[in-house]
């Protein structure tokens, strides 16, 4: 970790904030994905690109051509093809607390190839559950006109450095910093200690200068201050009050020069960032500058300013992550170039560091002196003989409390139960990584010896998750290992029962299906036991799948 004198810590940076970003790039985009994806963007298959970062493309080119004339489809084209859809998912909004999924029932508006009035180009969740697969959808949206509001789609069409390759390089000084560097960074995206920062207003002339003076500020608990250095009008007691301001990651500095930019494509009328449910900041236009007030959360819809998306208003996080210790080698390749412009090039892949094996086995408390436990060849490795466990599963038939190395191994494959906490960070990393879809740290994990029989702390095995990876890659193996295809997690529900309720495809339904997994009594905790044909009329009736996935359910469930 970067020592502390790069950055103070203050109520605008706590440290459960730092943690977050950290697991967000460390987790949500895998390196593979990155290669493959960057490989088949640049080879021209931008339909490959998307598929490699999990982007389900729903666009048909011959009725766009139809519907839309040759000249819209020709300027889509072209942006399709500097589409990065990896990028997209590295700065795709997030949920703020709990898993660090996409956030759900998001839609980013990217461009409109066909000027005013024509359809927009649009990037979405494709699924509306947290432990969905962690899919985006890419598809033309008809409905939509206007600067952000409410719970609407958010346009992206003035932030191109958030997805297009030929304007990546944009986002250090879309981000407060200069030709040179970002701003809190070396031009080789290093940290500047807080003893490198400006001492006093640096003026104009160095925007990452300016960027720091006035952020610090902000960052170091003189809200008032860095909202008047940004040339907002304010009520420094208003402002001020009860700390409200200071809880949130705001960049006074960005902010100032994103509502300019917003205001000059059309007037936003009033926009408020949430300080917590009760209170907003509010931001209007006012004499050619914008007044900031703090005001309570009004709940009559047409009285209450439009949210303005953290985007246009927050710390970008991987500078923050930066900062905070994080190698700009670990970042996305292209918001490497743009962060650290001198740093010269890696000597190895870039991206997000993959799955590796765990650097030594861990010691366990066991019988009044120290064992050594190690996840090998295929299992949870414990120093006791044949006897010791013949003895240890009659005690626990008999309804007796395992100890020691056994508690352990009770807890790895049961999910029940502590782990020490190397083990817990091992399992932990390996099932974040599931989440997001890195088949290739799953099958990274097998190879290099891992136990296929571990549980996570909801009891879920890795057949419960595989509607969020390659089931056609890891399914065979998984089974040819000895999981069992109708085990059940905390909620009682079967890998087949996770496939309805969270997501899954048709496909991997009908592949568990043929491996025995049964059809009746897959899910049961809170709505009671229900067989497949019950789950799949709740979900098209209460989940809203799209055509698609309402094709494919039918294909699963035969008539309904």
């Amino acid at each position: 970790m970067t020592p502390s004198h790069h950055r103070p810590e203050s109520a605008s940076h706590p440290p459960e904030r730092a943690a977050r970003i950290r697991r967000i790039r460390r987790y949500a985009v895998p390196r593979a994905m990155i290669e493959r994806a960057t490989g088949r963007r640049l080879a021209g298959d931008w339909r490959g690109a998307c598929a490699a970062a999990n982007v389900d493309v729903d666009l048909d080119p011959d009725r766009i051509r139809a519907e839309h004339g040759a000249e819209f489809a020709d300027a889509l084209l072209d942006d399709l093809r500097h589409l990065v859809p990896d990028l997209v998912r590295w700065h795709f909004p997030r949920l703020p607390h709990g898993p660090v999924a996409l956030a759900l029932r998001w839609v980013l508006l990217l461009a409109r190839p066909g000027g005013d009035g024509g359809p927009w180009l649009a990037v979405e969740t494709a699924y509306r559950d947290q432990e969905g697969p962690q899919r985006l959808r890419l598809s033309l949206r008809e409905d939509f006109d206007g600067l952000p509001g409410g719970r609407g789609p958010h346009p992206w069409i003035f932030e191109r450095y958030l997805w297009d390759a030929r304007r990546a390089h944009e986002a250090r000084e879309r981000w407060g910093g200069s030709t040179e560097r970002a701003p809190f960074l070396n031009p080789d995206g290093t940290p500047r200690t807080v003893r490198e920062l400006p001492a006093a207003d640096p003026g104009d002339a160095d925007p990452a200068a300016r960027t720091e003076w006035i952020d610090h500020l902000h960052q170091t608990g003189r809200v008032a201050e860095a909202f008047a250095a940004a040339g907002f009008l304010c009520d420094a007691e208003n402002l001020t009050q009860e700390g409200w301001t200071a809880r949130v990651p705001v960049s006074p500095a960005r902010l100032a020069a994103e509502l300019t930019r917003l205001h000059a494509a059309g007037p936003a009328g009033r926009t408020g960032i949430p300080l917590d449910y009760r209170m907003w900041l509010t931001l209007r236009a006012e004499g050619g500058r914008f007044r900031a007030e703090v005001e309570p959360f009004v709940y009559k819809a047409e009285r209450r300013p439009s949210l303005l998306p953290e985007l246009f208003w927050g710390r970008p996080p991987d500078i923050d992550a930066l900062r905070d210790g994080m190698s700009p080698d670990h970042l996305h390749p292209l918001v490497r170039d743009a962060l650290a412009p001198a740093r010269p090039p890696a000597d190895g892949p870039l991206g997000p560091p993959p799955w590796t094996p765990p650097a030594a086995p861990v010691r366990v408390r066991c019988r009044g002196e120290w064992h050594t436990v190690a996840v090998a060849d295929g299992r949870l490795s414990l120093p006791h003989a044949g006897e010791e466990k013949r003895r240890e599963a009659s005690l626990r038939a008999l309804g007796g409390a395992s100890a020691g190395c056994f508690a352990v191994e009770k807890a790895w494959t049961t999910g029940a139960g502590r782990l020490p906490k190397a083990l817990r960070a091992l399992r932990a990393d390996l099932f974040e990584r599931v989440l997001h879809g890195d088949t290739d740290a799953v099958v990274h994990y097998l190879d290099a010896g891992g136990d296929p029989h571990v549980r996570n702390g909801d009891r879920s095995t890795l057949l419960h998750h595989l509607h969020c990876l390659d089931h056609e890659v890891l399914l065979p193996r998984l089974l040819a290992a000895g999981l069992d295809v109708d085990a059940e997690d905390h909620q009682r529900h079967t890998p087949l029962g996770r496939v309805m309720t969270h997501g899954g495809s048709a496909r991997l339904g009908r592949a568990l299906i043929a491996a025995g997994a049964r059809t009746e009594d897959v899910i049961g905790a809170w709505w009671g036991p229900r067989d497949l044909s019950e789950v799949i009329r709740r979900r098209m009736r209460f989940g809203a799948p799209t055509a698609v996935e309402a094709a494919e359910l039918a294909a699963l469930g035969g008539p309904l």
